[in-house]
């Protein structure tokens, strides 16, 4: 492959991973509740979750997942599922969460959990890397090459989220989030509620 092929599709992925989205919203709300490092934690189980997908484009099971209907939807349902169930455990503990770095027992672990379910229950990310390696990926280009734009994928989501968590938690930002953590909580559970919905609806058209 081309120096140009591989910088074209660092730039697509770190467009994707940079998008807003649920997957932002679960890292700033992890990093409001437990600081930089669970917040950095859940971005790394993000990381993870994408690089499933990645490089299950690779060996084609992401062309598994993304060509049967029914598959595709069972997990969609179940992102939508996860997400709601998350947005009301945001109520439930609305503005109990600080910026600390000492975290409680579990806690970076859950983050971890979090960042990798989000991603791992969103199907669409097994169609985006079929449709940027089909677009992207020179056709003779070998397994090691294949394998590589997978790593350099799950490598940048991953940068992107850690590297959001870290800005968060440094800045001025997260200790108004902090005084505001109720009003913050209410926005997140809003935020992942109407994604949820929106899995369970137009997701069902596409």
């Amino acid at each position: 492959m081309e120096l140009a092929a591989w910088i074209t599709i660092a730039t697509v992925c770190a467009t994707g991973a940079a998008s807003p989205g649920p997957s932002l919203a679960v890292v700033v709300r992890a990093t409001i509740r437990g600081g930089r490092v669970e917040g950095a934690l859940t971005g790394l189980g993000h990381g993870i979750g994408v690089g499933i997908y990645a490089f299950g484009a690779v060996v084609g099971v992401s062309a598994i997942v993304a060509s049967t209907p029914g598959l595709q939807r069972s997990i969609e349902l179940a992102g939508a599922a996860y997400l709601f169930w998350m947005g009301v455990q945001t109520l439930r503990k609305g503005g109990s969460g600080g910026l600390g770095d000492d975290l409680e027992p579990g806690q970076g672990r859950r983050g971890f959990i979090e960042g990798f379910l989000v991603a791992f229950l969103n199907p669409k990310i097994a169609v985006f890397f079929l449709a940027l390696l089909g677009s992207f990926l020179p056709v003779d280009a070998g397994l090691g090459e294949r394998a590589g734009v997978a790593g350099l994928a799950m490598a940048i989501d991953a940068a992107w989220y850690v590297f959001a968590a870290l800005l968060l938690a440094g800045s001025g930002a997260a200790d108004w989030l902090r005084r505001n953590g109720s009003w913050v909580d209410r926005v997140m559970a809003i935020l992942l509620f109407g994604v949820a919905i929106f899995l369970v609806v137009a997701g069902g058209r596409g």
